[in-house]
């Protein structure tokens, strides 16, 4: 299928009718493909895991199930079975179709805007909405939310290659299908958004570029997503409406500096431990697409495990699936949730979510982060209470502040974290602590990153290195670098060419500035159009500067930037150029070289990562 790409080009490509027409388009399809890959996994999840197993609803109380629930009685082992054929079925679309598709889709997304020129296999979304369907709804540990992200990453990177559009073009198309997934699957079109300009750097860095049409794109994914949505819950929160927290003194940030602190060592070692899940997977000597089926298999069995170990309590299951239904418990600290059990989840998640996703099984990191952190954060709340009731009067809030925190560090994405969490719980009250502890987390976690394709600023990425040459001479200007003009060799207007080639033969200089009796610069020549002469000798003596030079020369001021300098050495193909007084025409101050341009340009990259370096 080709798009009529001539009515597009034929528009501006800063007109914002054609960034809000290509954004629109891009969230409608992923708005649509975002309901596709609910539907598809609440159905593999109704006819395997809950056909077979009667493996229970793990939703939170603002989600909807397209399929109703039959009575099978739950038989735990046959769980691992399903898990393993599911990661089995996973394995073999993903590597026989779409290897990109394998993993977190987020960080496929990332790699593809820096590293891809935006370019990702128009097979990636369909593979991967049918992989990350089995994965999840076999009850893999994952989320939802990468899967859709790289789909969304996919769909806009396939409308720009329809229509032809440049690199930079593809880019932002790709970035608005990302922020248009994650704002449609977590209904947070406001955190869709900005996460898609935030999560392509590991710094405290934002593609702007990105943020109108990823927001457009977000809210048109958002509104087609939601009509799949019953009206009763439609607008609700996914996490429900009834998480309402307070802070009722400055001393509670107290024991949420430590939850930070928590937070930091449970970062650090899942972020270590997923890594080295993968390279231990990568490193088995079967074929690849057996891997998530072994992964699904061990995350099967250590679920099961704990559901035996802890009596049956159904609560530990959340170490399986999204766990969302073990998180909404934990927000609003229902019955027989507790640290032990809070803890279990935790920690299991992290082993469980490295073993579906680290394997290469098709699923997202997303949601399991914010499982781990909340769950994590409610049972510091819950201790907390336990020893300083004044101090942690809600232990609940812990939860939802957790979420954030862990969260930001691992994903290296404070500020749409915070709107996301306020958009998945509706709980405002606690925007300070959550607004300390992400911060907290984002700034001491540094070291360890999740999307190991993020870069740490866009001074780094491929994606703009020819951007900042641009702003790095805009920085620098032809006074800092030009050599000025004591040592040059003048030609008076009136010498003979015979007398022009001597002066040459003892030379090095290229570019010979032409004065009259005045010293007034009033031409220009170089070695080359002398040359042309050298083989008619009769001319030596008849020709002159004034028949060699040339009048209308290119010429910077001091004063110019160095990115007007090297547009013209580019334009012109020069190697220098005359740097004239801008309050005298005919004064000729010094000259400016490309070569001595590229080194300025060179030395102020090199003190920009030296002071990276030292700050960092």
């Amino acid at each position: 299928m080709k798009f009529p790409a001539r009515p597009f080009r034929a528009l501006k490509l800063n007109a914002s009718g054609r960034w809000s027409l290509l954004a629109l388009f891009v969230g409608l399809v992923v708005g649509l493909a975002s309901i596709a890959f609910e539907w598809m996994t609440q159905a593999v999840r109704r006819y395997t895991l809950v056909q077979f197993a009667g493996y229970p609803q793990e939703g939170s109380v603002g989600e909807h199930y397209f399929f109703e629930v039959p009575g099978t009685v739950f038989s735990p082992w046959m769980v691992v079975s399903v898990m393993t054929l599911g990661g089995l079925i996973s394995g073999m679309l993903v590597y026989w179709f779409a290897p990109e598709a394998s993993g977190a889709g987020t960080d496929a997304a990332v790699d593809a805007f820096h590293n891809r020129k935006g370019q990702i296999n128009w097979r990636v979304p369909w593979v991967k909405t049918i992989a990350s369907a089995v994965t999840l709804g076999t009850g893999g540990s994952g989320g939802r939310e990468g899967p859709i992200a790289q789909i969304g990453a996919g769909i806009g990177a396939w409308t720009a290659d329809r229509l032809s559009l440049s690199a930079t073009d593809r880019r932002i198309l790709l970035a608005a299908g990302v922020g248009a997934g994650v704002g449609a699957m977590f209904r947070a079109p406001l955190a869709g958004a900005i996460f898609a300009a935030e999560i392509l750097y590991s710094d405290s860095d934002m593609e702007a570029d990105v943020i109108v049409p990823s927001a457009i794109a977000s809210i048109v994914a958002y509104s087609v997503y939601t009509q799949s949505i019953p009206a009763e819950v439609r607008f609700q929160p996914i996490f429900g409406n009834d998480l309402a927290h307070t802070l009722h003194s400055p001393a509670e940030l107290l024991p949420y500096t430590l939850l930070a602190i928590v937070l930091l060592f449970l970062a650090a070692f899942y972020v270590r431990f997923f890594h080295a899940t993968q390279k231990l997977f990568e490193s088995l000597p079967v074929r690849p697409h057996l891997r998530p089926a072994i992964g699904a298999m061990l995350a099967g069995l250590f679920g099961i495990g704990l559901f035996v170990y802890s009596g049956h309590n159904s609560e530990v299951l959340g170490v399986l699936g999204t766990g969302y239904r073990s998180l909404q418990n934990a927000l609003t600290g229902g019955s027989g949730i507790t640290i032990g059990v809070l803890a279990i989840i935790a920690f299991g998640k992290m082993l469980t979510t490295s073993l579906s996703i680290g394997s290469g099984g098709s699923g997202g990191v997303f949601g399991p982060l914010m499982v781990i952190g909340g769950c994590a954060g409610a049972a510091f709340g819950q201790a907390g209470h336990s020893l300083f009731p004044e101090w942690v009067p809600y232990p609940a809030a812990f939860a939802v502040v957790g979420m954030a925190g862990f969260f930001s560090g691992v994903a290296r994405a404070p500020i749409s974290t915070i709107i996301l969490i306020r958009e998945l719980t509706g709980d405002f009250g606690l925007l300070v602590p959550t607004m300390l502890v992400c911060a907290m987390t984002f700034v001491f976690s540094s070291k360890w990153i999740l999307y190991t394709h993020q870069v740490g600023s866009r001074l780094e990425s491929p994606a703009h290195r020819g951007d900042f040459l641009v702003d790095v001479l805009e920085g620098l200007a032809v006074k800092d670098v030009f050599h000025s003009g004591q040592r040059l060799v003048m030609i008076h207007e009136g010498a003979s060419l015979d007398q022009i080639v001597h002066r040459l033969a003892e030379t090095n200089q290229h570019y010979f500035p032409v004065i009259d009796s005045q010293d007034a610069m009033v031409g220009l020549f170089s070695a080359d159009d002398v040359r042309a002469y050298l083989y008619d000798e009769t001319l030596w003596r008849l020709a002159n500067a004034r028949d060699v030079m040339i009048s209308n020369f290119y010429r910077v001021s001091p004063d110019d930037d160095l990115n007007v300098a090297m547009q013209q050495f580019t334009t012109l193909n020069v190697d220098e150029l005359p740097v004239i007084d801008p309050e005298n025409p005919t004064k000729l101050l010094g000259f400016l070289g490309r070569k001595e341009t590229i080194a300025a340009y060179n030395r102020r990259i090199l003190e920009h990562r030296r002071e990276t370096e030292q700050h960092g």
